[in-house]
């Protein structure tokens, strides 16, 4: 019996070290922060969820009913979710909680125009640029020929998509007269009805949306403010960020990125 019972708790001590060490291990600092593989994640799920908002010419709806989604990231990113063999779903994200949407995984990537950033660096792993843009001031046409800098409209009122890039530049220039509204087309549309007097949108959609014979004739660009490029973002550490850069690099060298790009008026990086 004697020998039964120190069998037994030999093999108990040994049970004991063992869960003891697996445990530890899973806290050692190169286990921490492990995440697994984004790509057979999507793959597995069979679809990347891409949150986006409605933002011309990059992700936008023809129709009135909001059934035809299309734009050039609408375009590129179910290209892209071909190559990967999953589908491209796209949903309406409040662009200010792009990141715990990420980090949660309601979505897998925002793609919709985003312009690479330190805080979009910080906060997630974001591709290689791929097109061009800039921050422009938008207001009614029958005025923008007045201005000629930032610094003579202190005086005005603004519009800007919340957390976006144009906001970021009014603060960096001290221009705390801004509304913050939901996406660049409500900025448009404060404009429009004279609830501020300018808006600081990206000029990919300016270009779309304003001027003769768009949906915002009677507006016009008025300054420039600066140079950008947009990236795609994925979470921290995803490995779907090089695949994307892969995947990119192999659309640019066989036209097809360039052709959509024309498609939409845009400059590629």
């Amino acid at each position: 019996m004697k020998k039964v019972l120190s069998v037994l708790l030999a093999v108990l001590m040994v049970f004991s070290v063992v869960t003891l060490f697996a445990a530890c291990s899973k806290d050692t600092p190169e286990n921490v922060g492990t995440a697994e593989s984004d790509l057979a994640y999507v793959q597995d799920k069979g679809k990347m969820v891409i949150g986006i908002t409605e933002y011309a010419p990059m992700n936008y709806y023809e129709d009135t009913a909001k059934t035809i989604l299309t734009g050039f990231d609408t375009e590129f990113a179910q290209a892209v979710c071909e190559k990967l063999g999953v589908e491209a779903e796209f949903i309406i994200i409040d662009w200010d909680n792009k990141w715990p949407e990420l980090e949660a995984k309601s979505i897998d990537a925002v793609w919709n125009g985003m312009t690479i950033t330190d805080e979009v660096k910080a906060n997630s792993s974001v591709t290689n640029a791929y097109v061009k843009n800039a921050q422009v001031v938008v207001m009614k046409a029958d005025v923008a020929a007045n201005y000629t800098s930032l610094d003579q409209m202190t005086d005005l009122t603004f519009a800007v998509e919340s957390g976006s890039a144009g906001e970021g530049v009014l603060k960096d220039a001290g221009m705390g007269n801004y509304t913050a509204v939901v996406d660049q087309s409500a900025a448009l549309m404060e404009v429009e009805s004279g609830s501020a007097d300018a808006c600081v949108i990206d000029i990919t959609m300016a270009e779309a949306m304003t001027g003769e014979g768009t949906s915002y004739s009677d507006l016009a660009q008025a300054v420039s403010l600066n140079e950008e490029e947009y990236g795609i973002a994925f979470r921290t550490g995803s490995d779907l960020t090089a695949k994307v850069n892969e995947i990119m690099d192999e659309m640019k060298a066989d036209g097809s990125l360039q052709a959509l790009a024309d498609k939409y008026s845009l400059s590629l990086v």
